[in-house]
Protein backbone atom coordinates (compact mmCIF):
# COMPACT_ATOMS: atom_id res chain seq x y z
CA UNK A 1 0.00 0.00 0.00
CA UNK A 2 0.95 3.57 -0.79
CA UNK A 3 1.60 5.60 1.91
CA UNK A 4 1.20 9.84 0.46
CA UNK A 5 3.44 12.61 1.62
CA UNK A 6 -0.44 14.35 3.10
CA UNK A 7 -0.68 11.38 5.65
CA UNK A 8 2.91 11.75 6.89
CA UNK A 9 2.97 15.85 7.42
CA UNK A 10 -0.72 15.03 8.69
CA UNK A 11 0.53 12.78 11.56
CA UNK A 12 3.65 14.42 12.16
CA UNK A 13 1.97 17.54 12.45
CA UNK A 14 -0.51 15.73 14.79
CA UNK A 15 2.37 14.97 17.25
CA UNK A 16 2.98 18.48 18.34
CA UNK A 17 0.00 18.33 20.59
CA UNK A 18 1.20 15.48 22.42
CA UNK A 19 4.66 17.60 23.08
CA UNK A 20 2.05 20.23 24.85
CA UNK A 21 0.52 17.56 26.78
CA UNK A 22 3.39 15.91 27.75
CA UNK A 23 5.84 18.84 28.00
CA UNK A 24 3.80 22.13 28.87
CA UNK A 25 0.73 21.05 30.57
CA UNK A 26 -1.76 21.36 28.23
CA UNK A 27 -4.71 20.71 29.43
CA UNK A 28 -8.18 19.76 27.55
CA UNK A 29 -9.02 23.48 26.81
CA UNK A 30 -5.83 23.95 25.08
CA UNK A 31 -6.08 21.16 22.87
CA UNK A 32 -9.39 21.83 21.59
CA UNK A 33 -8.82 25.20 21.20
CA UNK A 34 -6.17 23.66 18.87
CA UNK A 35 -8.52 21.68 17.56
CA UNK A 36 -10.96 24.48 16.36
CA UNK A 37 -8.09 26.31 14.73
CA UNK A 38 -8.08 23.77 12.67
CA UNK A 39 -11.43 23.24 11.68
CA UNK A 40 -10.99 27.28 10.90
CA UNK A 41 -7.95 26.39 8.27
CA UNK A 42 -9.96 23.53 6.72
CA UNK A 43 -12.48 26.12 6.17
CA UNK A 44 -10.04 28.78 4.24
CA UNK A 45 -8.50 25.74 2.22
CA UNK A 46 -12.16 24.40 1.07
CA UNK A 47 -12.46 28.30 -0.45
CA UNK A 48 -9.19 27.57 -2.08
CA UNK A 49 -10.47 24.42 -3.64
CA UNK A 50 -13.63 25.94 -4.60
CA UNK A 51 -12.40 28.69 -6.26
CA UNK A 52 -10.57 26.43 -8.71
CA UNK A 53 -13.31 24.60 -9.77
CA UNK A 54 -14.90 24.75 -12.92
CA UNK A 55 -18.16 27.11 -13.43
CA UNK A 56 -19.83 30.28 -12.37
CA UNK A 57 -21.41 28.71 -9.87
CA UNK A 58 -18.72 28.63 -6.99
CA UNK A 59 -18.99 32.61 -6.94
CA UNK A 60 -22.43 32.20 -5.48
CA UNK A 61 -21.78 29.63 -2.97
CA UNK A 62 -18.66 30.18 -2.07
CA UNK A 63 -20.05 33.37 -0.20
CA UNK A 64 -22.69 31.05 0.99
CA UNK A 65 -20.04 29.02 2.18
CA UNK A 66 -18.33 31.13 4.19
CA UNK A 67 -21.49 32.95 5.98
CA UNK A 68 -22.57 29.21 6.73
CA UNK A 69 -19.61 27.98 7.65
CA UNK A 70 -18.55 30.73 9.80
CA UNK A 71 -21.81 30.68 11.95
CA UNK A 72 -21.29 26.91 12.18
CA UNK A 73 -17.47 27.49 13.58
CA UNK A 74 -18.63 30.27 15.93
CA UNK A 75 -20.98 28.02 17.49
CA UNK A 76 -17.86 25.09 18.28
CA UNK A 77 -16.20 27.84 19.41
CA UNK A 78 -19.15 28.70 21.89
CA UNK A 79 -19.60 25.53 22.80
CA UNK A 80 -15.68 24.45 23.98
CA UNK A 81 -15.06 27.66 25.61
CA UNK A 82 -18.51 27.24 27.38
CA UNK A 83 -18.05 23.78 28.35
CA UNK A 84 -14.24 23.77 28.88
CA UNK A 85 -12.72 26.68 30.39
CA UNK A 86 -14.25 28.54 33.75
CA UNK A 87 -11.80 31.90 32.68
CA UNK A 88 -12.65 32.37 28.96
CA UNK A 89 -15.58 33.39 26.44
CA UNK A 90 -16.91 33.20 23.35
CA UNK A 91 -15.19 37.34 23.31
CA UNK A 92 -11.78 36.39 25.07
CA UNK A 93 -10.43 33.80 22.19
CA UNK A 94 -7.79 36.81 21.08
CA UNK A 95 -6.79 37.27 24.33
CA UNK A 96 -5.79 33.40 24.61
CA UNK A 97 -4.04 33.54 20.87
CA UNK A 98 -2.26 36.68 21.39
CA UNK A 99 -1.20 36.32 25.08
CA UNK A 100 2.26 35.04 24.22
CA UNK A 101 4.57 37.87 23.37
CA UNK A 102 6.06 38.05 19.74
CA UNK A 103 9.67 37.29 20.80
CA UNK A 104 8.44 33.93 22.05
CA UNK A 105 6.02 33.23 18.88
CA UNK A 106 8.04 30.14 17.39
CA UNK A 107 9.03 29.00 20.78
CA UNK A 108 5.38 28.66 21.21
CA UNK A 109 4.52 25.14 21.51
CA UNK A 110 0.46 26.02 20.36
CA UNK A 111 1.60 28.13 17.44
CA UNK A 112 4.40 26.00 16.39
CA UNK A 113 1.18 22.95 16.46
CA UNK A 114 -0.94 25.59 14.79
CA UNK A 115 1.20 26.12 12.02
CA UNK A 116 2.32 22.42 11.61
CA UNK A 117 -1.49 21.88 11.07
CA UNK A 118 -2.04 24.08 9.18
CA UNK A 119 0.91 23.09 7.10
CA UNK A 120 -0.23 19.61 6.93
CA UNK A 121 -3.55 20.49 5.32
CA UNK A 122 -1.21 22.90 2.83
CA UNK A 123 0.00 19.79 1.63
CA UNK A 124 -2.71 17.54 0.95
CA UNK A 125 -4.21 20.54 -0.91
CA UNK A 126 -1.11 20.91 -3.00
CA UNK A 127 -0.13 17.53 -3.50
CA UNK A 128 -3.60 15.67 -3.77
CA UNK A 129 -6.40 18.30 -4.84
CA UNK A 130 -3.53 20.39 -7.49
CA UNK A 131 -0.73 17.75 -8.26
CA UNK A 132 -2.58 14.83 -8.18
CA UNK A 133 -5.70 16.18 -10.37
CA UNK A 134 -8.47 15.88 -7.91
CA UNK A 135 -9.74 19.65 -8.97
CA UNK A 136 -10.48 18.47 -12.46
CA UNK A 137 -12.94 15.78 -11.04
CA UNK A 138 -14.08 18.40 -7.99
CA UNK A 139 -17.94 19.40 -8.07
CA UNK A 140 -18.61 22.59 -6.17
CA UNK A 141 -21.77 21.34 -4.82
CA UNK A 142 -19.84 18.81 -3.15
CA UNK A 143 -17.04 20.51 -2.02
CA UNK A 144 -19.02 23.17 -0.50
CA UNK A 145 -20.75 20.31 1.89
CA UNK A 146 -17.42 17.87 2.30
CA UNK A 147 -16.12 19.34 5.92
CA UNK A 148 -19.19 18.92 7.72
CA UNK A 149 -18.92 15.59 7.48
CA UNK A 150 -15.52 14.95 8.89
CA UNK A 151 -15.59 17.77 10.82
CA UNK A 152 -18.43 16.80 12.92
CA UNK A 153 -17.39 13.00 13.15
CA UNK A 154 -13.94 14.21 14.43
CA UNK A 155 -15.46 16.68 16.93
CA UNK A 156 -18.33 14.89 18.45
CA UNK A 157 -15.67 12.20 19.42
CA UNK A 158 -12.98 14.91 20.78
CA UNK A 159 -15.64 16.78 22.37
CA UNK A 160 -17.50 13.97 24.03
CA UNK A 161 -13.51 12.26 24.82
CA UNK A 162 -12.74 15.81 26.23
CA UNK A 163 -15.77 16.20 28.84
CA UNK A 164 -14.15 12.70 30.49
CA UNK A 165 -11.10 13.60 30.47
CA UNK A 166 -12.23 16.72 32.23
CA UNK A 167 -14.47 14.81 34.66
CA UNK A 168 -11.32 12.86 35.58
CA UNK A 169 -9.27 15.95 36.61
CA UNK A 170 -7.43 16.22 33.15
CA UNK A 171 -4.52 13.12 33.87
CA UNK A 172 -2.08 13.24 31.09
CA UNK A 173 -2.81 10.12 30.19
CA UNK A 174 -5.72 10.44 29.38
CA UNK A 175 -5.13 13.79 26.77
CA UNK A 176 -2.13 11.33 25.17
CA UNK A 177 -4.94 8.72 24.60
CA UNK A 178 -7.44 11.75 23.32
CA UNK A 179 -4.42 13.65 20.99
CA UNK A 180 -3.48 9.37 19.69
CA UNK A 181 -7.19 8.98 19.05
CA UNK A 182 -7.76 11.93 17.17
CA UNK A 183 -4.48 11.44 14.87
CA UNK A 184 -5.83 7.81 13.92
CA UNK A 185 -9.66 8.82 13.82
CA UNK A 186 -7.94 11.57 11.06
CA UNK A 187 -6.01 9.26 9.15
CA UNK A 188 -8.79 7.28 8.72
CA UNK A 189 -11.08 9.91 7.38
CA UNK A 190 -8.21 11.46 5.31
CA UNK A 191 -7.87 7.41 4.08
CA UNK A 192 -11.12 7.48 3.00
CA UNK A 193 -11.47 11.24 1.65
CA UNK A 194 -8.36 10.28 -1.20
CA UNK A 195 -9.68 6.78 -1.60
CA UNK A 196 -13.28 8.93 -3.06
CA UNK A 197 -11.43 11.59 -4.99
CA UNK A 198 -8.54 10.33 -5.86
CA UNK A 199 -7.80 8.19 -8.78
CA UNK A 200 -7.33 4.78 -7.15
CA UNK A 201 -7.77 3.38 -3.44
CA UNK A 202 -4.93 4.06 -1.50
CA UNK A 203 -3.50 4.97 2.33
CA UNK A 204 -3.06 8.61 1.46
Amino acid sequence: MTFRLSSMVLVVANLVPLVGVLLFGWRVFDVLMLYWVENVVIGIINVMRMALCRGSRKWFLIPFFVIHYGIFCFVHLAAVTGLFSDSFGTGDVWQFFLGTPIGQFWRSPLWIAIVGISASHLVSFFNNFIAAGEYRRADVDDLMQRPYGRIVVMHVAIIIGGAVIQWLGSPVSMLVVLVVAKILLDLRLHTAERERFGQAPVVS
